[in-house]
This record gives C-alpha cells, sequence and structure tokens, in this order.
C-alpha cells in the first residue's frame, strides 16, 4: 500500500496543534490542545517538558482517530516549535528542568553581560542581537541554576525534545537547525557551524551544544511505545524541523526573495525576504534569520506580545474581536491622536527592558474604539519602522505584497492599517496556520516522498487585497517618527526608575 500522508506539528505558545495532510497539501484532519503555561516568580514563564511532550503523543492520536486514514499509510513526521525559548536533557535525552519560555525574562542580567563584552560580535557572528534568547538563557541557567547546567548533556529546542523522546534518541544525537541560529547566541550564522570564539568568551562547552542540520534531516523513527501511544505505526520517520516562524514563513510561500511576510499571531512578527546576509549593527533591531531554503535569509522583527494586547483589550472590556473591529473601522487613521505602547513585557526588537506598556495622548473625546484601534496602529508603526531599517540595509529590496498569516490577518480593519503604514498592498492567505503544513511537507521532503520543497509551497491566497491610501501613509509616517521617540522617551524613563 502506498505511503500517502505526513504529519504536522507545530508547538505553539498558545498550545500543541497537529495536522494531517496528504502529498497533494489536503488537510485530513487536525487536533489542538492549550499550553499550560506556568507564571512563577519575578519574570518567570516555563512549560514543564513532559507536558509539552504529552500534548503532541494526545493531538497526533486524536487527528488519527477523526481521519480514518489507516496508520501505516502515514510515512513522515515533522515539528516545528517556538523558538527563543531553551531547555536542556541528560545523556539519555530526559530533559533536565523546564523549558524557559522565549516569554521569560530572568535571564536579562545575563543579555547585558552578553552586550557588554561582544554584543557586536553576537550580531555579526549569529545575525541576531542580544535579547531574550538561547545564549543569555544559557548563561543564566549556568549561574543561576548550577546543579541543571552540570546535568545538561544538550541545550535543546522543545521541538527536538520531543523528536528526541518520540524516537528514543540519546543526547549525542541531538540536533539544532540552521533556522534558529541567529537566536543562539553562539553560531557562525553563515557557515553553519558554532563559533569557537563566542563559546570561549563565555565559558560555555561546545560539547553541550547540538550538531547543527538542515531543517529536513532525517533524524529517527518513531518506537513501538510512540507510535502506540500518538497511533501510528513503529517506524514512521522523523525529520529535523524548523522554527515556527521559519515554518510559517515557508508555509506562507515566502521561498523567493523579496517578499514580505506578517505574522499576526501571540507574538506579531514582521520580515522580508533577502539573499543578502547584512546584521543589523547599527540599531541592533532586527534579526537576521535563515529560511528554511537554503541561502534564502529572511530578516525579521517582532513584538513579543502583539496579539496578546489586542487580547487583553477585550479580557478588559468585554464584547469580541468583530464588534471591536467595526467600532475602529469607523475611526480616522491616527486614532485622534492616542498612541500605544505593546510591549508589557518589555522591548523586544531591540532589547529595552525600560519600555512597558503605555497609552499617551489620552483626553476626555477618546473612546474605547480609540483605545482599541491605536494597539492595532502600534505594531503597524512597529512594522514601518522595521521596514525602514531594512531598506536602509537593502536598498534593492522591491515587495510587490505584504503577505499576512495569522488570526489577525482575518480582520480587514487590521489589514488595511499595516497596508496604509508601509505603502505596500497586503494580501492575507486563505490558510491562518501555515506552520503545521510546512512541517508536514518538509518531513514529506525529506523522507523522499516529495522532490521540490519550493514548488509544493504556494499558499492560497484570500480574495481581498488591501491598498495602501496615500493620505493615510503621509499620517502614519509622521505618526511613526513620533511613536518611535516615544518608545526611546520610554526606555530613558525605566532606566532611569532603575537607577541604571
Amino acid at each position: 500500500m502506498k505511503l500517502q500522508y505526513a504529519v504536522g506539528i507545530d508547538i505553539g505558545t498558545q498550545g500543541t496543534k497537529a495536522a494531517l495532510f496528504s502529498l497533494d497539501g489536503k488537510k485530513m484532519s487536525e487536533a489542538f490542545e492549550k499550553s499550560n503555561l506556568i507564571y512563577g516568580g519575578p519574570g518567570e514563564v516555563c512549560q514543564n517538558a513532559e507536558d509539552i511532550y504529552g500534548s503532541v503523543l494526545r493531538t497526533v492520536n486524536a487527528l488519527m482517530k477523526k481521519s480514518g486514514v489507516p496508520p501505516k499509510q502515514v510515512a513522515a513526521m515533522g515539528i516545528d516549535a517556538q523558538m527563543a525559548g531553551i531547555m536542556a536533557v541528560d545523556a539519555d535525552f530526559e530533559a533536565v528542568g523546564p523549558y524557559d519560555s522565549w516569554l521569560d525574562t530572568r535571564c536579562e542580567p545575563y543579555i547585558h553581560t552578553m552586550i557588554n563584552r561582544a554584543g557586536d560580535e553576537v550580531i555579526r557572528r549569529t545575525g541576531g542581537p542580544v535579547t531574550y534568547t538561547h545564549g543569555p538563557k544559557i548563561l543564566w541557567r549556568k549561574a543561576e541554576r548550577p546543579a541543571e547546567y552540570e546535568k545538561a548533556a544538550k541545550f535543546v529546542l522543545p521541538g527536538v525534545f520531543v523528536s528526541g523522546k518520540l524516537c528514543g534518541l540519546k543526547a549525542e544525537q541531538a540536533w539544532i537547525d540552521y533556522t534558529h541560529l541567529h537566536f543562539s547566541g553562539f553560531a557562525d550564522n553563515r557557515r553553519k557551524v558554532w563559533d569557537e570564539g563566542l563559546l570561549s568568551e563565555f565559558g560555555i562547552e561546545k560539547d553541550k551544544m547540538p550538531r547543527i542540520v538542515s531543517p529536513w534531516t532525517e533524524v529517527g523513527r518513531l518506537t513501538e511505545q510512540a507510535a502506540k501511544a500518538c497511533g501510528l505505526t513503529s517506524g514512521t520517520r522523523v525529520v529535523a524541523g524548523c522554527g515556527d516562524s521559519a515554518a510559517s514563513a515557508l508555509g506562507a510561500g515566502i521561498v523567493e526573495k523579496d517578499m514580505i511576510y506578517d505574522v499576526a499571531g501571540t507574538a506579531s512578527i514582521f520580515s522580508c525576504s533577502t539573499d543578502r546576509f547584512t546584521p543589523d549593527l547599527e540599531t541592533k533591531t532586527i534579526l537576521f534569520s535563515r529560511s528554511v531554503i537554503d541561502g534564502l535569509y529572511t530578516p525579521l522583527a517582532y513584538i513579543g506580545g502583539g496579539g496578546l494586547c489586542l487580547r487583553w483589550f477585550l479580557e478588559q472590556n468585554g464584547r469580541d474581536y468583530e464588534y471591536w473591529n467595526k467600532q475602529a473601522e469607523r475611526l480616522e487613521a491616527g486614532s485622534g491622536g492616542l498612541y500605544f505602547v505593546p510591549h508589557f513585557s518589555g522591548r523586544t526588537c531591540p532589547n529595552d527592558p525600560g519600555v512597558r506598556g503605555a497609552y499617551w495622548g489620552l483626553s476626555f473625546h477618546h473612546t474605547g474604539a480609540h483605545m482599541y484601534r491605536s494597539i492595532m496602529e502600534s505594531i503597524a508603526y512597529e512594522y514601518a519602522y522595521y521596514y525602514s531599517i531594512l531598506k536602509r540595509q537593502n536598498p534593492q529590496i522591491s515587495p510587490k505584497y505584504i503577505y499576512g498569516a495569522g488570526g489577525g490577518a482575518r480582520s480587514a480593519v487590521f489589514s488595511q492599517i499595516k497596508a496604509d503604514a508601509l505603502g505596500i498592498p497586503y494580501r492575507p492567505l486563505q490558510e491562518a496556520d501555515t506552520a503545521v503544513y510546512a512541517s508536514a511537507m518538509l518531513a514529506a521532503y525529506g523522507t523522499g516522498l516529495l522532490g521540490d520543497l519550493k514548488a509544493v509551497m504556494k499558499a492560497p491566497l484570500r480574495e481581498e487585497v488591501y491598498l495602501p491610501d496615500k493620505g493615510r501613509y503621509e499620517i502614519y509616517q509622521k505618526n511613526k517618527e513620533i511613536y518611535v521617540n516615544l518608545l526611546e522617551a520610554l526606555g530613558a524613563f525605566g532606566e532611569k526608575e532603575r537607577g541604571e
């Protein structure tokens, strides 16, 4: 019987989603399980590693029951996961401590350590500025959890942990794929190797770092125990997978240069593809990440709580997105002079923990609709700022559209605001969640079931195209400058409050 299906799994911040696809891209079934985020002391956000593993077993089992597809027809599995957090495994691939989420800010002192000692060199080598990512988190664990650090055989990503458990691997077989290297703190991104100088500078043993592989590398096969729990057959092949942002971009069809991509999800992520590696040493804002497609880069920046801020507003004020979107549509660009700052946990791109969430410019004529619209406009101002940096670095970039994914791309008013702020037409994708599709097709490609990965990554678009308005573009360009100045002022105020 011909093997015709592949499973894609996305381990996101809000939950684990799994889907089964035929090789022609048809989704057969899907399942979702909400994450259990643990909020501990100040800055602590983590997850129990076994909870993450269990969520994968349960969601895959659920989708197989729904699909009616015989397990022996499922050939391969691919996993993408959260990118900036990190965890550790011992020699037997058992978790050492929890998974420290990308939302966890306890490593902040070690961000300053890395910046002060080799900040520019980290950017030059990895492509990413130092922020709440692998390097500072590993240094934090070494200093604050020395017993865990000593026990750690390898530092790995959550998707790698799950795959290793599924396949019964040992730590010596652990890996990191190259789409994560801009977050690593210690890698030479261009050469795809660990940087001996950076590791030595910060006292991190190279043997604690996993091998670097391509996302489609086959890493193992399901054990009998894992296969039974998943509802699959033992021997089902598993590929290395990639980061969730990289998978989202791949599934959205970002496979050529000069394509802008927006993920309007929990985090608001802006990226633009290029074939040039030009790390952002000037503003230290852009993370110069690799695409799954080798030789292509997808430099990006993000707001850690972009979509979370809209959800927060609903939690405080009631009603649903549809209601507030309609109210916001009735307002003119600029929200009547009201500005919002979405950095509730500090600014990430560039790293500035002194910035916190705020409304600025409130007056008695402002309504809830102004407050809601200003959240969306603040995200668009950030995107316009990110794009201006990319244009300075790569003047030849000339994107035709902004391709939008995530729940926020379903909002007409949000899509129009982004088109107006950047002066580029906005095209939402039909499928909001593109990562699981990309992970499934990556698994099929890595196991030889597909011959051309780029050819199958042509994401269908919705009929709507949001064209930019020149007048609103000019308003937003002026407001963007005011917004960036506001961020800088808030950052300076935060430093003063902390006595820095």
